[in-house]
């Protein structure tokens, strides 16, 4: 008793400590009373013990797909059934884990113009839906905390001027100096609306149908907070905090990465890591990448952050035929730290983050890639630049189409490409996630851009259900032949004791067109050499270079094939990757 009494004593201190940090105007006890209650409305389900710090929150087994839930339609069943129907038909054994996107009613941007946090879409199926794929499935949710929108009940009552939504919303004045303020899109920033309290200014940091909340009125974190239990409630695991870095505006500053928002991330994990369920936080920061692990802070903040460079650094190694730039970057990433892990990708609901790159690209090479993704059909989205002028904020294009072919035009290795650009990120130290349109190797949508005027559409096709499954069952098909591989690599990814997301890495310096790294166990019974040619050339690796220890039985996982450490020379097909590992 005397320990749970001392985990429950430093919990309340904690949060104590966190209040008070983010809202020193408030009656501190009766703050972190209210967050209590909001988070566990029911006395029975608090906890008096930490969950025990630690990695076992995951496993080399854990992979997850990223869809919408009306991705998958067929006109007369409910969108999640089919979902679930296709993660059991297709993934399940391989794939653990999944995100369903903004699943709420909504009004613009795919749904992160949230109307109401407590309802799912009725035109994709109620809450007994995602509970069902909850109690199958690994869940990540999103929770749209930065803004919501224009036409939700909150919105409405806060031009009403009802309580308590009239303190619900960020206003400032057209004369504030807002020169330094990060902006991930090009409209003005303000948006003027009537009020029953006269004319107002609201700030929309995306768009002028999500408007943005007022995170310095504790209402609003409590609030959220509600609806974090709500969702965790029906079986939702993992809390993807969206557009977080943007959460609490100060006027006269950048209005990104401030202080008072981490503390609100470290709330937030401290709440989860006492709730009885195991919840993870996964923060979404589309930012250069020491503004991304900031988010890790101490070990105290997000579980898990998405590793926002790499999907532009594989793009352009892929493009380029060279990892110089993947290599660089890579050999210098910190492990994550214990707790805590990266969520790796390379294609998302949204386009391939430019900003990651800074620093990492030249600015010549970033046009390379810009030039190279249009000629392929992609486009370029762009974000307004603090003092004025724009910069690409992201790439808009599937990412199989993507891999059509390199810097010098089309050509014959597109399958392969895109195979081996996936296999690269499965190998990395961290817990892949891959978008089902990557899965399953779709093509530009472009009638979706004509018909929304949305880049991001280019990426967010509705797939008709019968034709999907006529398309898998064509074993020749190229859907066929995309899930079929990436099904067959994650299932023997999933089986390897050093691809577990902290197991040992280190970044191999063989060749720069090949991307190489060593994985070991962290029992230390497992080494895998994970090695993947970037380019279209014939290469070939003496075993020497890797220090690949005689008497071992070392076999290509993804072959099958024995590599003798004597051997001369290990040869490497345009675009072949190999796991040589001493388990086969």
């Amino acid at each position: 008793m005397c320990g749970a009494t001392e985990q429950a004593s430093g919990f309340a201190a904690r949060l104590a400590q966190l209040v008070g940090q983010i809202y020193p105007q408030v009656d501190s006890a009766i703050l972190v009373s209210q967050v209590v209650e909001a988070f566990w409305p029911e006395e029975r389900h608090r906890r008096k013990r930490r969950r025990a710090a630690g990695n076992g929150q995951w496993s080399e087994a854990d992979a997850m797909v990223i869809t919408y839930g009306n991705t998958i339609v067929d006109g007369v069943h409910k969108p999640l059934d089919l979902l679930r129907d296709f993660l059991h038909e297709h993934l399940a054994g391989v794939v653990n884990g999944v995100h369903i996107l903004p699943f709420f009613p909504y009004t613009s941007d795919d749904g992160f113009a949230v109307t109401d946090y407590r309802a799912v879409n009725p035109m994709l199926g109620d809450w007994e839906d995602i509970a069902r794929i909850g109690s199958e499935f690994l869940l990540m949710s999103d929770l749209v905390l930065n803004h919501v929108s224009s036409q939700s009940v909150w919105f409405n009552e806060y031009l009403q001027g009802h309580e308590p939504y009239d303190k619900f919303f960020f206003e400032a004045d057209p004369a504030d100096d807002l020169s330094q303020v990060v902006r991930p899109r090009t409209q003005p920033l303000l948006r003027e609306v009537e009020t029953a309290n006269g004319p107002r200014h609201v700030w929309c940091t995306f768009s002028h149908d999500q408007v943005d909340l007022d995170f310095s009125n504790p209402e609003v974190l409590l609030e959220f907070l509600r609806v974090m239990r709500l969702h965790i409630d029906q079986g939702v695991r993992i809390i993807r905090l969206d557009a977080v870095a943007f959460l609490w505006k100060q006027v006269g500053t950048s209005c990104i990465h401030l202080p008072q928002t981490h503390a609100i991330v470290k709330l937030m994990r401290l709440l989860a890591d006492y709730a009885t369920e195991p919840v993870i936080l996964l923060t979404e920061t589309n930012v250069p990448n020491a503004e991304n692990l900031s988010y890790f802070g101490r070990g105290e903040e997000a579980h898990a952050v998405y590793n926002f460079t790499l999907p532009p650094l594989v793009l352009h190694a892929m493009l380029s035929g060279s990892a110089e730039h993947l290599l660089r970057w890579q050999g210098a990433m910190p492990p994550a730290q214990m707790g805590c892990a990266y969520l790796n990708f390379t294609a998302s609901h949204d386009g391939i983050g430019m900003r990651p790159a800074e620093g990492k690209l030249t600015p010549d090479e970033t046009l390379q890639v810009i030039d190279a993704v249009q000629q392929f059909g992609g486009n370029v989205s762009m974000r307004a630049l603090p003092g004025g002028g724009q910069s690409a904020y992201e790439l808009n294009i599937t990412w199989y189409e993507a891999m059509k072919g390199t810097f010098a035009g089309e050509d014959e290795h597109q399958f392969d490409r895109f195979i081996a650009s996936q296999s690269l990120v499965m190998a990395l130290e961290g817990i892949p996630a891959f978008y089902i349109h990557a899965l399953l190797g779709t093509s530009n949508d472009i009638e979706g851009v004509e018909k929304t005027g949305q880049n991001r559409a280019i990426n967010r096709a509705r797939l008709d259900y019968p034709a999907l499954q006529a398309e898998l069952a064509n074993a020749n098909s190229r859907t066929a032949r995309v899930l079929s591989e990436m099904r067959r690599r994650i299932g023997i990814r999933g089986a390897q004791a050093a691809f577990h997301p902290n197991a040992t890495q280190f970044t191999l310096q063989l060749d720069d067109r090949i991307f190489g790294l060593w994985r070991q166990s962290i029992d230390r019974r497992q080494s895998i050499f994970a090695l993947h040619n970037v380019s279209a050339d014939h290469l070939r690796l003496s075993p020497m270079q890797m220090n690949l220890i005689e008497g071992a039985v070392w076999t290509d996982l993804l072959s099958g094939e024995v590599i003798d450490p004597a051997a001369q020379e290990i040869e490497f097909a345009p675009y072949q990757c190999r796991w040589i590992s001493n388990r086969g």
